[in-house]
């Protein structure tokens, strides 16, 4: 009964709607890359966007991206480029935009859009070689976003 319960939340979490007041996907403004005004209005916390940055079933940027202020997360990647300094080389308008969709600052990065939910090739349903179907939802929630944007600028030089 327990194990029902806590996996009834785990699922309401995953499926439920952005919060209240966010910036749906679709409606996130782009200039040059940046996107200017935060998801939410509400303030970013480094702490959370930490834990979205480490953990493997979040943002897992780590997979990717080299953090030296994070030394006990093993098995940092190298793929993309050191987040050692981010603050100092793209401003918080840069750094929203580049969570929520590097491609629009990157074109052809790997780099996954983690606040999109349209324009894509739709990923398959499990292993049954067909597309999935329904609304998805983002990778990441608005206050995610947030929460790394406001991690990664503590990360200077």
């Amino acid at each position: 009964m327990k194990r029902q319960i806590v996996l009834g939340l785990v699922l309401s979490a995953l499926t439920a709607p952005a919060a209240v007041g966010a910036t749906a996907p679709s409606a996130v403004s782009f200039a040059e890359g940046a996107v200017a005004e935060s998801l939410t209005g509400t303030a970013g916390n480094p702490e959370e966007g930490m834990n979205v940055i480490s953990d493997r079933g979040l943002g897992n940027c780590v997979a990717c991206h080299a953090i030296s202020a994070m030394p006990d997360v093993a098995f940092q990647g190298n793929v993309g480029p050191t987040l050692d300094g981010a603050a100092d080389r793209w401003t918080e308008q840069q750094l929203r935009g580049i969570v929520a969709d590097a491609k629009k600052t990157f074109d052809g990065t790997i780099m996954p859009s983690f606040y999109k939910n349209e324009g894509y090739i739709r990923p398959g349903d499990a292993f049954t070689g067909k597309a999935a179907e329904g609304e998805l939802a983002p990778l990441l929630t608005a206050q995610q976003i947030e929460d790394v944007v406001a991690y990664l600028l503590t990360l200077k030089e």
